[in-house]
């Protein structure tokens, strides 16, 4: 999968072919044939969004066979990517590809520009825990190590955040933090990938990623893993515990990915989208790759994603309030 970082995804089709494969005539309609459906990703490539909405890219150009690119406008608290996607046309061709961090951002800013519940919500298709990780040579072997280190030598473990303080990684080591009321040293990073490789340079300390790319590491001995935040253990690293285990009982972040098109997008188009992306997550192949990244494929309704969105935001707000979590400055 990731041999397909930055491939085009080629195959166009006539508006003949394009009608067949879409169901017929009015349904052809909804997308231009020979248009390509670009997926804008506001972290940098490599890291689990990247990863995932390249798996789905993939999928989608087989099904419709039309081109779908993916397209990485990382840094700016996302906010290049979502101006991207809020300025295109809502015709179903800029489609912006977001995880939890994207949401969580917009919770800390009082005055962020752009709101993502607004944004049209076509489906979630992805979740699953983070899962918090040191560098093998620390001598850490559970979060109580960790914590005892921190405590040990305030300020100097190093903690790698990919996408920021405001990204669902920066999020969950900052609650953390506060939680076991111990003081860290946080390095801010673009994306999850940068932060991964200087940890495995030895450069940072520690991490809290997404399970697609980190599980991988863990499982190849690469990382130590010390808790997944969801709610029960993962099955690709079942000897891992939660942070709920860890001493933890009201530390539980999931991870999501999902689309969303500009503001204002019809109906139509994104019920539309939203079937062609449940069809990328049901071959078996991509729901076993899905499984080895510790994440289970979703396809939920656009009203279903809407809904949803509401929810997250409250509860990363309630969050965000709690733990006095700060903007980047």
């Amino acid at each position: 999968m990731m041999a397909l970082r930055g491939a085009r995804l080629a195959g166009l089709v006539t508006a003949a072919a394009l009608t067949v494969m879409a169901g017929g005539p009015a349904a052809a309609q909804e997308l231009q044939a020979g248009k390509p459906i670009r997926l804008i990703v506001g972290l940098s490539p490599g890291g689990g969004t990247d990863v995932t909405a390249r798996l789905i890219a993939q999928q989608m150009a087989s099904s419709t066979g039309m081109t779908v690119l993916v397209e990485n406008k990382a840094g700016g608290n996302f906010i290049p990517a979502l101006m991207e996607v809020a300025r295109a046309a809502p015709d179903g061709h800029t489609l912006y590809f977001s995880s939890t961090s994207s949401l969580i951002t917009q919770t800390l800013f009082p005055d962020y520009p752009y709101d993502l519940r607004k944004f049209t919500a076509v489906s979630e298709v992805a979740t699953g825990p983070l899962i918090l990780v040191v560098r093998n040579d620390l001598g850490v072997k559970s979060v109580k190590d960790l914590i005892a280190l921190a405590k040990q030598k305030p300020g100097t473990v190093r903690f790698g955040l990919g996408g920021g303080v405001g990204s669902s990684l920066g999020v969950s080591t900052v609650l953390l933090q506060s939680l076991a009321d111990i003081k860290v040293n946080m390095v801010p990073y673009r994306g999850a990938a940068p932060a991964l490789n200087d940890l495995l340079g030895g450069h940072i300390d520690a991490m809290v990623d997404a399970m697609p790319v980190m599980s991988v590491q863990a499982k190849e001995g690469k990382v130590t893993p010390l808790a997944v935040t969801g709610t029960k253990r993962s099955p690709m690293l079942p000897d891992v515990p939660t942070m709920q285990e860890s001493g933890f009982p009201t530390f539980v972040v999931t991870g999501w990915y999902g689309m969303f098109g500009p503001p204002g997008m019809p109906q139509p188009i994104a019920q539309k989208l939203r079937d062609e992306a449940a069809k990328a997550i049901q071959p078996k192949e991509v729901v076993e790759t899905l499984a080895k990244q510790g994440m289970e494929p979703r396809g939920t309704q656009p009203a279903e994603y809407a809904k949803y969105m509401e929810q997250e935001f409250a509860f990363y707000s309630k969050i965000v309030k709690d733990a006095d979590i700060k903007p980047p400055q």
